[in-house]
């Protein structure tokens, strides 16, 4: 490391990603930029557990590193080290910037590493997650591409073609993110990525000024994995590309629906009610399921934080329990 006071670690097996960012760093120091940094490798995650970078350095994932998911590293990593951290994928990935946000990254830098994205990184702060890109309800936004289920964003995070040919590292790479963002029994989003949702898209929707709805379901009583997957398909197929819906606990989920005012958020509701009304579907004991649908609407005179639009979605839903199930909008 010679005389550098800070090093930007590089895990990777691969020696063609370290002679380009050295040679990118060295670009930048020929014109004075970047002093005071040198390249390190680090050939296995677990290395930088037992001895985790200085709050200085900058830490570079190779998406590729054998011996374990680049997503989960990240997620093992969290509060061991005190440094910009950044995930190298293949080309442009709309999608694997906010995962790898979500993770516990800063950010996410594109192959090759050339000088001026190696100064972007370095230059930044970490500063204010990006949001995900929407669409409203039919029609694309300026914000760029719509956010994707599961299955997609898992094809464009592992690069499988469009007849869903992959490589076993791939198709292992897409079972340890499964494992991270979904819920097994239900196949929607857990309940950790639903929260990172609700606050990106509360910010979103309060810096563009866009309505956001917040919708709260759920039943009393337990239903088996064969209901809740019948269920989460009466959900999916009354939503759109864009709308994020993630399992909340045992027995309720909760929808997020970027730009859906409140008759938008409300047509949703009432369709899925109606669905699940028409459907067989039964508890553990053999009842009858009783589907309670609460919702709440953002901009509101009285809702200032995600923590506010939750709070109405939830009291709404609690209203719509009490009276034995079917749709409440919040008053808010």
């Amino acid at each position: 490391m010679g005389d550098a006071l800070r090093s930007i670690r590089i895990a990777t097996q691969d020696q063609s990603v370290l002679s380009t960012a050295r040679a990118a760093l060295s670009a930048a120091q020929n014109d004075g930029a970047l002093e005071g940094f040198a390249v390190q490798q680090v050939t296995a995650w677990r290395d930088l557990v037992e001895a985790p970078p200085a709050p200085g350095d900058v830490l570079v994932l190779d998406s590729w590193l054998k011996g374990g998911n680049v997503y989960e590293m990240l997620r093992r990593l969290a509060g061991r080290t005190k440094c910009r951290t950044y995930v190298l994928i293949e080309g442009e990935n709309h999608v694997a910037e906010p995962i790898a946000r979500f993770s516990g990254a800063t950010g996410v830098l594109e192959r090759p590493i050339t000088r001026a994205k190696l100064q972007d990184a370095l230059g930044e702060s970490g500063g204010p997650r990006p949001a995900l890109a929407s669409e409203g309800r039919g029609a694309a936004t300026e914000d760029g591409p719509g956010f994707t289920f599961p299955e997609t964003l898992l094809a464009e995070l592992t690069g499988s073609g469009p007849g869903g040919e992959e490589s076993a590292p791939a198709r292992e790479e897409a079972d340890a993110i499964m494992g991270a963002l979904i819920d097994p029994a239900t196949g929607l989003f857990n309940f950790s990525f639903l929260s990172y949702k609700l606050d990106e898209e509360f910010k979103r929707a309060r810096r563009f000024h866009a309505p956001l709805a917040c919708a709260m379901l759920g039943f009393e009583s337990q239903a088996s994995d064969e209901t809740l997957r019948e269920l989460s398909s009466i959900f999916l197929a009354a939503s759109r590309d864009t709308d994020v819906l993630g399992r909340f606990d045992e027995n309720s989920f909760l929808f997020l629906l970027p730009n859906t005012g409140p008759d938008g958020a409300e047509i949703m509701a009432q369709r899925v009610a109606n669905t699940a009304d028409e459907s067989p579907l039964l508890d553990l004991v053999g009842d009858r399921l009783e589907l309670s649908i609460g919702i709440a609407n953002y901009p509101s005179p009285d809702i200032h934080r995600r923590d506010d639009l939750y709070a109405s979605a939830r009291q709404a839903f609690l209203e719509a329990r009490q009276a034995g199930g079917g749709v409440v909008v919040s008053a808010l």
